[in-house]
């Protein structure tokens, strides 16, 4: 089949990659327009664009899915259908008519468990012990389309979001490019998501991510590591933010209270409502990161000293 990709971030390059060494040809990528990035908040190019452009295939940037000039020419180049991972903009029904086959999205949740921006983080955030991936075909509503193919991934108790996502899409690859297959035999009915069971999981702001140590241990723990790589879990010390890297349960250590720091030669524990967590890594403003136990020997810590 003639394809047109579109996704966004480095979790949609193994998908674009699998697409590519497939039976299947990928005519153009369609991708966010460049945004800025690092510090001197530079144009830069989304990973996709980068990566196609280097590939030799075309590729779309529109402002929005909507534009006049991005229909014209995605009807001109008249794909069969549109795979999409993570693309991270709304397809007007203009736009979702134009290929053959519709436009199939890859997302990383057993649908319809965690429709909407942050699947990954919402089920580590959660709790839960089991996700996966799910190929749909998309319509208007919110990740709401009926469903081709889906995959299991366990949680394990240290996944942080980044390496949780990072099988998702190694894994989702291979399911997508198996649903592109069994829609161009002709052996693949996508069914309707059932009615039950549905959660929406909203993107996780950096004030969702701020540590709240009157919670139990376990729920600081999940947020975290659903926090990690982005947007950055942190708490403040001393009237200034220190990013936080994820924690180790300890509930063998002598309660705390909420916010307490109790620095050791090995460890830092922090008191939550429950029992004490060992920090990870930390990243005092303005610095580096580094284990908690270095941060806190270049402290002169007081009993007054705790996170808020």
């Amino acid at each position: 089949m003639r394809l047109v990709f579109a996704g966004t971030p480095e979790t949609a390059l193994p998908s674009l990659r699998a697409l590519l060494e497939s039976s299947h040809e990928v005519v153009a990528v369609v991708t966010r327009p460049d945004g800025r990035a690092g510090r001197g908040r530079r144009l830069s190019p989304s990973p996709v664009a980068e990566f196609a452009a280097e590939a030799g295939i075309e590729v779309l940037k529109p402002s929005r899915a909507g534009d006049p000039e991005f229909l014209d020419r995605l009807r001109e180049i008249a794909p069969d259908c549109c795979p999409v991972v993570a693309y991270g903009a709304l397809l007007p029904p203009e736009a979702l008519e134009i290929p053959r086959y519709g436009w199939v999205n890859l997302h990383f949740s057993l649908l319809p468990a965690w429709r909407g921006a942050a699947p990954v983080q919402r089920a580590i955030l959660h709790g839960d012990d089991m996700t996966g991936a799910a190929t749909f075909q998309i319509e208007e509503g919110l990740d709401t389309g009926p469903v081709y193919g889906v995959l299991t991934e366990p949680i394990r108790p240290d996944d942080t979001a980044g390496d949780l996502l990072e099988r998702l899409a190694v894994a989702g690859a291979d399911l997508l490019v198996d649903t592109m297959n069994g829609i161009e035999q002709g052996v693949l009915e996508p069914r309707p998501q059932p009615t039950e069971g549905v959660s929406h999981a909203a993107k996780l702001t950096p004030e969702d991510a701020r540590v709240d140590w009157s919670s139990p241990a376990l729920h600081i723990d999940r947020l975290i590591r659903a926090c990690t790589p982005a947007p950055g879990a942190w708490t403040t010390f001393r009237d200034t933010r220190v990013k936080l890297g994820p924690v180790r349960l300890r509930p063998d250590a002598e309660k705390l209270p909420p916010g307490e720091l109790r620095p050791g030669k090995h460890e830092v524990l922090v008191g939550t409502a429950t029992h004490p967590v060992a920090l990870g890594d930390v990243q005092p403003q303005g610095k580096r990161r580094m284990p908690a136990a270095d941060w806190a020997r270049g402290l002169d810590l007081t009993d007054k000293d705790a996170f808020h």
